[in-house]
């Protein structure tokens, strides 16, 4: 599985009209921009690295090969949305930034996700049991270096194309056999003896 990721800053600036009084200039900072990743045959994890505003299944792959199959956990089973010749029978899947599932296809394709960097204080629940967790940001690392902090005897599952790689929390905070990475738009199995939150703050100045 290959990614590109490109990531634009744009500054956005908001002036009034012209008058004979001076006006101080408001200016925000959005970073925008896209993701390409690519799907090999098979099932392959993914996540939404960019947010939108419309996180569904319909919005984030509008052209995909006939009979793609999407897979969101529920918590206790999968829901799962087709790609079929008059497009996805569930549509309004949401596959938000933080969220994940598995992609189905028997065709290669690449998806280009368009959208803005979360920036800020970012945090979303990883609940006990198992789920399915994403960075909330487009950036490649370790867990530990993406601010995912899991308890002790906790397990990350990362599916790496045919069945998963299986990650412990040590007793100290070291992982078995290493500190698990992922890429960008990767998701991946967390099963937590508690519940817990992701926490991050990010910044495409500071990361």
């Amino acid at each position: 599985m290959r990614t590109k990721t490109l990531i634009l800053t744009a500054v956005l600036s908001a002036a009034g009209l012209a008058t004979s009084l001076a006006q101080t200039p408001v200016y925000s900072q959005n970073a925008v921009g896209y993701v390409n990743k690519t799907f090999a045959t098979g099932f392959t994890m993914v996540a939404n690295p960019l947010k939108t505003s419309n996180d569904t299944v319909g919005s984030l792959f509008p052209s995909v090969p006939l009979f793609v199959n999407f897979y969101k956990w529920n918590g206790a089973s999968f829901d799962i949305a087709t790609f079929t010749p008059g497009g996805w029978d569930l549509p309004n899947i949401t596959l938000k930034p933080g969220e994940g599932g598995f992609i189905n296809t028997d065709t290669a394709f690449t998806n280009t996700f368009v959208g803005e960097v979360s920036q800020g204080s970012l945090s979303h629940a990883v609940p006990a049991g198992f789920s399915i967790q994403a960075s909330e940001v487009p950036q490649a690392g370790t867990l530990d270096a993406l601010g995912l902090v899991l308890n002790t005897f906790d397990n990350v599952y990362k599916w790496n194309g045919s069945s998963y790689t299986i990650y412990t929390v040590l007793p100290g905070g070291g992982w078995d056999p290493a500190v698990p990475s992922v890429e960008v738009a990767e998701s991946f199995f967390v099963n937590a003896a508690t519940a817990t939150t992701w926490n991050r703050t990010f910044s495409v100045n500071t990361p």
